[in-house]
């Protein structure tokens, strides 16, 4: 049975049974303690909570989610049950069915029979836990469903009672497993073998709220929830794995044609006697599917958060691939073969394929290039070493390498062995270990648990704001509720700081990238300025506000009113951005998408998802085209539609949002712009004005920004420009247009005059060497030059004097010491003549030693070498140290 497959009979089973079918969330959600969503209850968080009432028909819901775990990156393979990205099939009930609903729609799944759209299991190969007092539970299975008491095991915390790791929902759960047969291993249920019995669904019964703890199990228990939930999680991989008769998640269809092409790709075979090849195909093939999801979903890489976990798991496909033979670029086949694996089961891979693919391949040869550099820079380490007579790599350059090049440790030892060198693991270990606690400490910073939205939960419900402010800006309203410091009142006065809950609003409330409206609440003598306007469960806008003058009270029916031209400003920036996006899709092709925006009156930023910087050429087109479209006075159309027809109108949405059934397309032009938009637009596209468009950059990885003004903003910046470019001609004495010719030529002649200068000092500079040369003095074995020079000669300027004084003196063993005082601080360069380096003279241990006079550091080879240091009073002190040490 194929994984679609399994997929739709489970989706069929719950949605025949009355729930609610709810498609998968994407794998970034607005949630401070989650990078991606790592549980299949994640989207349902609120409702669990009762924060929020469920709005599915009998409270019931099924879906199929997409979850990416990445605590434990490095075992991913070891083991071959756990996946960093997996599907979580799961049904949920908010206050309806409990334990034994649960219980009975599990089995009647797993054991139906297959013609029915069961799995068809064999009931007899079927084992259950239960949490360790949970009588309740133990009874259903037994009595209730027939399982024999000798297959029902009662496990404690740790196994059998769920929480997402964090202050929230948890609850005991029931887990059902799979006996596999002896050939896995030994009898005795999951609690005597948990290889040969295969945890296939875990039954959570969500009842209670946890508090802050570091372990699972380590935490308080503060109460109960609102209701008694279901939450439950069947791994889809795992299912497959048994309906498909093979041994591991890596054999089934899904990831087994990665392994497949990765052996074509390497020359290696799998499963043929080495362990640790093994565990590099089983981490290109997780990998290879977990970076493609996570892509699709949006993400590129970079050096921080989510980015920077998609960049390490491409680096790792990549390492993996060199490390089993692979001498070639690899990503491009094992992105194709993951994304016709997955696509069955998520179609949108197919329209996003150019894109993925083009993120995936920029970070390989990315890393290409980190892994010259790293190795250039190991080459240099450990022919350092060996000249020194050593045998290890300290753990501070494996470190270093690994930290600051990028370069994985194991090819360090790879390389390391071939070169007859060790590494200094247990070094290394302690600095990553040092490095995972800081991470930790940060991210538990970070972890602030969930948002206590419950104070709201009753507006949400009952009073659901209406919004009118897409054809007004002024409306009155009735204020249903006040709220200061977190808490419910009933009156504010002059001077507090309120949250304002209309029972009608025309002001915007921040979404899709534009920034909320500013306005007034008005009533009598009494003004409330709002500053902010923000949305809780998408149905409810609270007005951030500062009472000015007087006093409101709760039930007082007012005036709001949005700050017209703040509106038109940002309505102006937000239809550009539209034109923007439109004109860069033009330019560069469908594959750069949108990663996020900003609106504010004047000013737009646009994100899109492209590899390469763009020329100026291009640059310039985006903003013709944008610009044409302006004066076109395009009309801009709203449709209220659902999503299905919005999609067939081939309207664009943005990735990580999450669309209910009717949504919103904005039309700019006909085919020219279509897009699912909740904002507020201008009527047509003229009434934008100009857009200058100031120019684009890198935001990390694969993802570019533009930025521009729009409306006055813009005639501002080019009235300045303007302004600027009359300034430049008036003093040049040039006409405007020959601006650009005459700027070059002054430019090219003060190049000219810099080089010629240089040139001038340089000659000074040697001017000095052949009477410096000349003052050279017998100290033991050597003649020595050992020279404090007047303050103002940096350190290259040194190093080219002490170069050509040696050149001077290269009739015999002779050093070169030349230090000043530059810029508050010292600097030093030190040369030596081959004979004294024959002698055993190194110019770099002899800047070391300098170095230490004047708080210094340098470093060099054995016939130059230079340094800085921060107290220029110790160069004297230094030239002394170095002539006595000379002397013997």
């Amino acid at each position: 049975m194929q994984t679609h497959e399994i997929r739709e009979r489970f989706t069929n089973h719950f949605v025949k049974a009355g729930h609610t079918e709810v498609p998968s969330a994407s794998l970034i959600l607005d949630d401070p303690t989650l990078l991606f969503v790592n549980a299949g209850m994640v989207p349902f968080k609120p409702y669990f909570l009762g924060q929020q009432t469920p709005p599915f028909e009998n409270g019931l819901a099924t879906s199929i989610q997409k979850c990416v775990r990445t605590l434990d990156i490095e075992e991913v393979g070891i083991t071959t049950r756990h996946n960093t990205f997996f599907q979580m099939a799961g049904n949920f009930s908010f206050g309806q069915y409990f334990k034994e609903g649960a219980i009975k729609h599990a089995w009647s799944l797993l054991t139906g029979d297959r013609a029915d759209g069961g799995f068809g299991l064999d009931p007899e190969r079927l084992w259950v836990t239960v949490y360790t007092d949970d009588d309740e539970a133990a009874g259903i299975w037994e009595n209730v469903v027939g399982v024999p008491s000798e297959r029902i095991q009662r496990m404690g915390m740790e196994d059998n009672f769920w929480s997402m790791g964090v202050p929230g929902p948890c609850g005991p759960c029931s887990e059902i497993y799979y006996d596999r047969g002896p050939e896995y291993g030994k009898e005795g249920g999951p609690i005597a073998d948990d290889n040969r019995y295969m945890e296939i669904w875990n039954l959570v019964f969500m009842e209670s709220i946890r508090g802050a703890g570091d372990k699972k199990g380590g935490f308080e228990i503060l109460g109960e929830l609102p209701n008694k939930n279901i939450d439950t999680g069947l791994g889809v991989e795992r299912v497959a794995c048994i309906l498909q008769g093979v041994d591991n998640v890596y054999e089934t269809d899904l990831l087994r044609p990665v392994i497949d092409v990765a052996a074509e790709l390497t020359g290696t075979k799998y499963d043929a006697g080495n362990p640790a090849d093994d565990v590099r195909f089983r981490v290109i093939a997780d990998h290879s599917r977990t970076a493609m999801m996570i892509i699709l979903d949006g993400v590129t890489p970079s050096n921080e958060g989510r980015g920077y976990i998609l960049r390490r798991l491409l680096r790792r496909i990549i390492r993996s691939a060199r490390l089993l033979g692979a001498t070639g670029e690899v990503m491009e086949p094992l992105m194709n073969t993951i994304m016709d694996t997955m696509t069955p089961s998520f179609p949108e891979i197919a329209e996003n394929r150019e894109r993925i693919l083009r993120v995936a391949l920029a970070e390989e040869r990315a890393f290409s290039r980190t892994l010259e550099s790293g190795t250039h820079r190991f080459d240099e380490a450990a022919g350092a070493l060996k000249a020194a007579g050593g045998t290890t790599i300290s753990g501070g350059q494996a470190f270093e390498l690994h930290d600051t090049y990028g370069f994985p440790i194991d090819l360090t030892l790879e390389m390391a062995r071939e070169a007859g060198l060790d590494v200094d693991m247990a070094a290394f270990d302690a600095a990553m270990q040092e490095q995972r606690d800081r991470a930790k400490a940060d991210n538990k910073a970070k972890k602030m648990g969930n948002r206590d939205d419950s104070l709201y939960r009753e507006w949400v419900d009952t009073y659901p704001t209406e919004f009118v402010g897409y054809d007004q800006l002024t409306h009155d309203a009735n204020v249903i509720g006040l709220v200061r410091d977190g808490e419910k009142v009933t009156e504010v006065n002059a001077g507090d700081e309120v949250e304002v809950i209309l029972d009608v609003t025309p002001m915007y409330a921040e979404a899709g990238g534009q920034m909320a409206d500013r306005g007034r609440i008005l009533v009598g003598d009494t003004v409330l300025n709002v500053n902010d306007v923000q949305k809780i469960g998408k149905k409810l806008w609270v007005h951030k506000a500062t009472v000015q003058n007087g006093g409101l009270d709760l039930g007082t029916t007012v005036t709001a009113e949005v700050d017209g031209a703040w509106r038109h400003g940002a309505r102006q920036a937000h239809t550009a951005t539209h034109l923007i996006h439109a004109a860069l899709r033009q330019v560069l092709g469908p594959t750069a998408v949108q990663a996020g925006s900003l609106n504010k009156p004047g000013y737009l930023r646009f994100d899109f998802n492209y590899t390469d910087q763009l020329s100026e050429a291009q640059l310039e087109e985006i903003a013709t085209i944008t610009n044409q479209a302006v004066d076109a006075d395009f009309a801009v159309n709203t449709i209220e539609t659902s999503l299905e027809e919005a999609k067939a109108m081939g309207a664009m949405a943005l990735f990580g949002e999450n669309y209910g059934d009717q949504v919103r397309v904005v039309e700019i032009g006909g085919p020219f712009s279509i897009e699912l938009c909740g904002g507020t637009h201008v009527g047509h596209s003229s009434q934008i004005g100009p857009v200058a468009v100031l120019g684009e950059s890198s935001v990390g990885s694969g993802a570019r920004r533009i930025e521009a003004y729009s409306g006055m903003e813009s005639f501002r910046y080019f009235s300045k420009e303007a302004a600027l470019a009359s300034g430049l001609a008036t003093e040049l004495k040039t006409p405007s247009e020959q601006l650009p010719e005459r700027i070059a030529q002054l430019t090219e002649r003060l190049r000219a005059a810099e080089k010629e200068i240089e040139n001038l000092h340089r000659r000074q500079l040697l001017g000095q060497t052949a009477d410096l040369a000349a003052k050279a003095e017998t100290v033991g074995e050597y003649s020595l030059v050992a020279v404090h020079l007047p303050d103002g000669v940096n350190t290259g300027d040194l190093r080219t004097m002490a170069n050509d004084v040696r050149g001077k003196l290269n009739d015999r063993a002779a050093v070169v010491v030349l230090a000043s005082a530059d810029g508050g601080k010292a600097a030093f360069a030190i040369a030596a003549t081959p004979q004294a380096v024959d002698a055993g003279i190194k110019a770099g241990e002899l800047v070391k030693a300098f170095g230490q006079h004047v708080d210094g550091k340098g470093g060099g080879k054995p016939d130059l070498a230079q340094g800085s240091g921060a107290n220029p009073a110790g160069i004297d002190a230094g030239l002394a140290a170095l002539r006595q040490g000379l002397q013997g």
